[in-house]
């Protein structure tokens, strides 16, 4: 099933349960432990840094989220029933849910909004742990390969332009199948290494209660959406048949080690950029290749095998157009000051003249409060990526309530 949310508001599963949230103060241990992973790329890391929550106070949409994340002050909140063990570049990071589980301590990525979400649906007995692993540059076709996908097959077209460049052929090939699911196994290994000692990272596990795991997460594509060596007929319907086809075996490999043969998946669709419906004239030239990889990304929902048991979260429909008209203009004015071929202090006057004329100060305001990265990091909108973390959670709620 593709999962779609109306613009990606906050949502009904956040929106009717913050009350309740708001009044509870103690979460026990009286039912087991809800166990979520979250895995993927550098989006799943997250590049929203925390000086962009301003920009979801303009949203009136999202005050109750905002709500859980700061004090009206502005001082960050703590998820407190919700405990998090993050694995990434820099080693283990772990504690109560809050900002600085992202790419670095000053940025968050989806597990923030999703851990309100899933605290906020929660009964006041129902204790809930994140193990997230995450890194950044990384493809699912290599990296996150799963056991049952086999081994990395060359493209011939792939081996012919690598010949042609006079490469290693042999070197290539020995390397990658070193490669081939090096993140997958450090993922499986993590989520095994918290399983095994708990109370390490949840203080107040309780084994006599014991744990489950309520589901999994992922969010990862751009490495293999950009690949054209990998999926050289990208452009083409079908020309990403083979990441679903591996996605597939990602799912059932997952459930298999870690002996969950029903575990609701969720997959995270790239959408940056929005829908592809609405993109302009500077991203058209590849609004087909992006649609082709989404529509890849979602097929795994669609199977039989996995009905009611997985999701596609189409992201494209928590992407803020504002932000995107915003960077659009200034993308403009950067063409204009590389035409100009200025340097150094002329540059930087010639720039804040050009930003002077194109923008008023209001939009100045929202793009230094709501973008704090590029473009294939959604903007590093923390508005963006809270949204996409309750639809997350909002996926993931409706699948463990499903019959």
């Amino acid at each position: 099933m593709i999962y779609r949310t109306k613009g990606c508001p906050v949502g009904r599963l956040l929106i009717g349960a913050f009350s309740v949230f708001a009044l509870t103060t103690t979460f026990g241990v009286s039912k087991p432990l809800k166990v979520y992973i979250l895995a993927g790329q550098s989006n799943m890391q997250g590049h929203a840094r925390t000086h962009t929550l301003a920009h979801i106070a303009t949203d009136p949409a999202m005050a109750p989220l905002l709500a859980e994340m700061q004090t009206a002050d502005g001082e960050l909140k703590v998820c407190e029933p919700v405990w998090i063990s993050y694995l990434s570049t820099d080693g283990v990071k772990q504690g109560q849910l809050t900002a600085g589980f992202g790419a670095t301590d000053d940025k968050f990525g989806p597990e923030w909004g999703f851990g309100i979400g899933m605290a906020a649906a929660a009964t006041s007995d129902e204790p809930i742990l994140i193990i997230k692993t995450a890194w950044g540059g990384k493809s699912l076709h290599t990296d996150f390969r799963p056991p049952s996908a086999g081994p990395y097959e060359f493209p011939p077209s792939l081996i012919e332009r690598l010949e042609k460049q006079g490469k290693d052929l042999e070197a290539i090939q020995a390397e990658k199948r070193e490669a081939t699911g090096h993140y997958y196994r450090l993922m499986i290994g993590h989520v095994r290494e918290v399983l095994k000692d708990i109370g390490q990272v949840y203080p107040d596990y309780d084994p006599s209660v014991g744990y489950q795991l309520g589901g999994f997460v992922w969010f990862q594509g751009w490495n293999d959406m950009v690949d054209s060596g990998t999926y050289p007929s990208r452009d083409q319907p079908g020309g990403y048949d083979a990441y679903t086809e591996v996605l597939g075996h990602l799912i059932r490999d997952v459930r298999r080690e870690l002996e969950t043969p029903e575990m609701p998946f969720v997959i995270g669709v790239m959408g940056v950029n929005g829908p592809v419906k609405d993109y302009g004239p500077q991203e058209q030239r590849y609004a087909g290749v992006h649609q082709n990889f989404r529509d890849a990304m979602a097929a795994p929902a669609l199977l039989p095998e996995f009905a009611g048991t997985v999701k596609a979260v189409l992201t494209e429909n928590c992407w803020d157009s504002e932000l995107q008209g915003l960077m659009s203009r200034k993308d403009a004015v950067k063409q204009a000051l590389r035409k100009k071929g200025l340097k150094g202090k002329e540059a930087q006057a010639y720039q804040e003249e050009l930003m002077a004329a194109e923008f008023s100060q209001a939009e100045r305001r929202v793009m230094d409060t709501g973008i704090s990265n590029l473009g294939f990091h959604y903007l590093g909108s923390g508005k963006i990526i809270a949204r996409i973390g309750t639809a997350f959670a909002e996926a993931m709620q409706a699948l463990s309530t499903s019959p």
